[in-house]
């Protein structure tokens, strides 16, 4: 009682009361208990303001979104595409030239991978909230060299340095998200990192719909500038940020991580903070039975290397399902025969409707679960993508223009529904928590490196310059998708309602993906009886 009074008078707790006031191995198993029995509306009440914190977190994501679909879009703005580009007297246009294309395109990928390796390093030494203002005071300055911009070679370097942060950015909120948060509401707060990213790509492709008919150099200098408007917000609010109580256990810090939760939880919370910290304490021993370390190498070891496939596999699969093409849709529907203007709106609608597939991804999310909507959400998009290259085979003129642009937004709301979103759940819940911070990087990596890939051969397949596919492009990527499903049905497990001890033991037990789901799983139970096959 003297304990709960402490705690309710805000007075710091010591690492003894911690240690001694209760059994920290029953304390554990109440506040697991509780997360699996509480509902959404029960979590909510109890953690309103890790929602909140959670939220701002992510929202930085809102910048990389916007910046991919922002370069890519700029090549089919004539006002960009006349100052930068050349003149094609064949096809009566100016054109950025494919090198320069590929180039722009992998360009912030190049600075998010060095982004998210150093990442997993900052953040595992210095904690989430230190390493996230740092990234937005480096972001505030890169923008000034994309708006100040003279030449093709200035906006590469701009944006290779924003790429930096971005990488930060994109590694950083799920994690975050996934740490302060009960499992009620993992999924809902991993899931609302790829809305950011909607919101993102919608507003950047809003913009360029307003501008698309400007012809002077504010075109595409406004749209660069729009960019400062999230940091200096963002700056101020993360300041107050509590940091990550997992994080502050792996290094010991038990009076602050139990202060930490306080702040994130609220007085009607379920659980109260000692027994929150005690099962963070059970989970790291659970994981510590069979490995240990926290280095990147240790994701390549042992159990984790299972996990770190999935991982990586589900992140490159975002990129091989075809986003090169139907994630930045602006060019391709100008090169599918529609025109400037119209492009840039089917474009807009089919990201407002991403937007909206996202929402929805959070009812499915929680029904569904991960691995159904992954795996046949590649499936539906593969069939989205032959339907699209079939048409721009066989048929040619207006109707045919619409029609494949009708399936790539098609495409868009599958992705958005499926595949986008539910991927930051399943490498968020995948991870070891010991390893989260240096298993999301190489996962994001993984994304990026194909990402580069991706953004190197799309233009040269599509450009009027070079191989000139048009809309036949999308056969080839619906190849690559229909290879993801099929890894997909194969090798990733369901991690829906599991708690992170409990993913630590099926994963030891290396349970099959496809039997995750109907296996019992105890963490509290003796260590041969923990997991029971059906």
């Amino acid at each position: 009682m003297v304990l709960e009074k402490e705690l309710e008078g805000g007075v710091p707790m010591h690492v003894e009361e911690l240690s001694t006031g209760h059994d920290k191995n029953e304390a554990a198993h109440n506040a697991a208990a509780g997360e699996h029995t509480q509902t959404v509306w029960q979590a909510l009440k109890s953690e309103p303001k890790a929602v909140v914190w959670s939220i701002a977190v992510s929202t930085a994501i809102i910048m990389e979104g916007y910046d991919i679909v922002l370069v890519t879009s700029l090549f089919a703005q004539p006002a960009f595409a006349e100052r930068y580009g050349s003149y094609l007297p064949s096809q009566n246009t100016w054109q950025i030239p494919a090198p320069w294309q590929s180039a722009l395109g992998i360009a912030p990928t190049l600075g998010a991978l060095l982004g998210a390796f150093l990442n997993g390093w900052l953040t595992h030494m210095f904690g989430y909230r230190k390493v996230l203002l740092a990234s937005l005071i480096a972001i505030t300055a890169f923008i000034f060299l994309l708006f100040f911009a003279t030449s093709l070679g200035m906006i590469l370097a701009g944006l290779i340095l924003c790429g930096i942060p971005w990488g930060v950015f994109a590694t950083m909120a799920p994690a975050y998200a996934s740490e302060v948060c009960s499992l009620t509401l993992r999924g809902y707060l991993t899931v609302y990192v790829n809305l950011c990213w909607a919101f993102g790509q919608l507003i950047a492709a809003g913009v360029l719909e307003g501008f698309a008919t400007n012809t002077s150099e504010w075109a595409y200098r406004i749209p660069f500038a729009i960019q400062w408007i999230f940091p200096l917000p963002l700056f101020a609010v993360i300041w107050f940020c509590p940091e990550s109580p997992w994080w502050l256990v792996s290094k010991g810090k038990i009076e602050e991580a139990a202060h930490s939760v306080r702040r994130l939880t609220s007085k009607n919370s379920t659980a109260a903070p000692q027994d929150t910290i005690a099962l963070i304490q059970h989970t790291n021993m659970i994981e510590a039975e069979t490995e240990s370390g926290t280095s990147y190498w240790s994701c390549f070891k042992s159990v984790d290397l299972r996990r770190t496939e999935i991982v990586c596999m589900a992140f490159a699969s975002q990129i091989w399902c075809g986003s090169p093409l139907g994630g930045t849709p602006a060019y391709f529907f100008v090169q599918a025969g529609l025109s400037s203007s119209n492009a840039f709106k089917f474009s807009v609608g089919g990201l407002g409707l991403a937007s909206i597939g996202t929402i929805i991804s959070w009812y499915l999310i929680s029904r569904i679960g991960r691995r159904t909507l992954y795996v046949w959400g590649l499936g539906l998009l593969t069939v989205c993508l032959l339907i699209t290259g079939i048409v721009a085979a066989v048929s040619h003129g207006s109707t045919s223009s619409y029609v494949q642009a009708g399936f790539v937004v098609a495409w868009l709301l599958i992705y958005y529904l499926t595949v986008g979103p539910v991927c930051y759940a399943i490498i968020s819940e995948t991870s070891a928590v010991r390893l989260r911070n240096k298993s999301v990087c190489p996962s994001r990596m993984a994304y990026y490196i194909s990402q580069v890939v991706g953004n190197v051969i799309e233009p040269y397949m599509i450009n009027p310059g070079n191989a000139n596919w048009q809309g036949k492009t999308a056969l080839f990527w619906a190849g690559t998708c229909a290879l993801c499903f099929v890894w997909t049905f194969i090798r990733l497990p369901e991690t829906k309602d599991r708690s992170y001890e409990e993913l630590d033991l099926l994963f030891n037990a290396k349970v099959g993906a496809r039997k995750f789901a109907s296996t019992r799983v105890d963490p509290y139970a003796a260590v041969g009886e923990r997991v029971k096959r059906e």
